[in-house]
């Protein structure tokens, strides 16, 4: 399952994301992940979740992110939820290839995994493929 946290930057989108990762540690029962560019939220999240930077692993486009986040998940069957703070700062700001990622990990998880993601756009701006996981 997919969920967008959309907005231009400066809405608070980082802040949200916090807020819904420290309250997914006290009710989730599995492994969390949380995933950035950077280390802006790994003070700020609870040392349960496991925090990873994608500088260290060199992702940097949207095939990469796909091929990180499924190899976490076949290695750990029990992660519950994923969240990725600043997609387009980590894979760039084509929303037709943010579009096929987003489709291609909502079949990845289905049902078992969610992943969130920060995407500093408006709503306005974004195409169907992206707007259509917007709950």
């Amino acid at each position: 399952m997919i969920k967008l946290i959309t907005g231009k930057k400066g809405t608070g989108k980082t802040k949200i994301l916090i807020d819904m990762i420290n309250d997914a540690v006290k009710s989730t029962n599995g492994c969390l992940v949380c995933i950035e560019k950077g280390e802006t939220l790994r003070r700020e999240i609870s040392y349960k979740v496991r925090w990873c930077s994608v500088e260290q692993f060199n992702v940097n486009s949207f095939d990469s992110l796909y091929g990180f986040v499924a190899g976490m998940l076949a290695g750990n069957y029990d992660i519950k939820e994923i969240f990725i703070d600043g997609i387009l700062k980590i894979c760039g700001y084509d929303f037709n290839m943010l579009g096929e990622l987003l489709n291609k990990i909502d079949k990845l998880t289905g049902e078992d995994s969610t992943v969130v993601f920060t995407i500093s756009a408006d709503n306005s701006e974004l195409p169907e493929s992206v707007t259509r996981f917007i709950k």
